[in-house]
């Protein structure tokens, strides 16, 4: 449990803070470290290990396609973790037979299910794939994993509320507050993961106890 609290806790000042913000391309020769919503204070741009000033405008890209990619993976894990342990005994999914951690909850859905699940993510990577991504067939053998020049990381068109404002310093705002929540929630979710493995109990569990 305090492993899942000291994790939720480190990320929270720098989740709420107040954006820094500034112009912002969407072309590719415009991405730069600079550049980059998402540097807060005091921290400012947090790259202790220099992947940044050792990537080209490329990799940066894809850096940053994977971070807010895995951060929105975990901010759907935090839920997960909270919401299938809540309904456990009372679902109406699989007879309401599914109970314990939620680390263990995978292991028992039943057979079939698993191939949705695993089809339904796949769905999902090949839509972004696709929107996001060169054609394989367009890229030479040493550009592997390119990028469209004309694809911002992370916007991959679903927005079905209209959240996304068009002004491009409003746009940063936004853009930096799901890079500090994904951020939080990838610390969260790997502080309930270690927690529930080390002593088999689920995190609304250690809230109760």
């Amino acid at each position: 449990m305090k492993l899942a609290l000291i994790s939720a806790l480190a990320g929270s000042a720098a989740a709420f803070a107040p954006a820094q913000t500034g112009a912002r391309s969407t072309s590719l020769n415009a991405f730069t470290a600079a550049d980059l919503p998402g540097a807060l204070a005091p921290m400012g741009f947090f790259d202790p290990l220099g992947f940044a000033e050792k990537a080209d405008e490329a990799t940066l890209k894809r850096y940053r396609e994977a971070e807010i990619t895995h951060g929105r993976v975990a901010m759907l894990a935090v839920v997960g973790f909270f919401v299938g342990e809540a309904v456990e005994g009372s679902s109406f999914l699989f007879d309401a037979s599914i109970s314990g951690p939620a680390i263990s909850h995978p292991g028992q859905v039943p057979g079939g299910w698993d191939a949705l699940i695993i089809a339904g993510i796949g769905f999902a990577e090949l839509q972004r794939a696709k929107t996001g991504w060169v054609d394989p067939a367009d890229v030479k053998f040493d550009q592997a994993g390119a990028l469209n020049a004309d694809y911002y990381p992370g916007d991959i068109g679903f927005d079905p509320l209209g959240l996304k404002p068009e002004d491009p310093e409003e746009l940063d705002v936004l853009i930096t507050k799901e890079l500090q929540n994904g951020r939080l929630a990838m610390l969260a979710a790997a502080g309930f993961l270690a927690q529930e493995a080390v002593d088999g109990k689920g995190i609304i569990e250690h809230f109760s106890s």
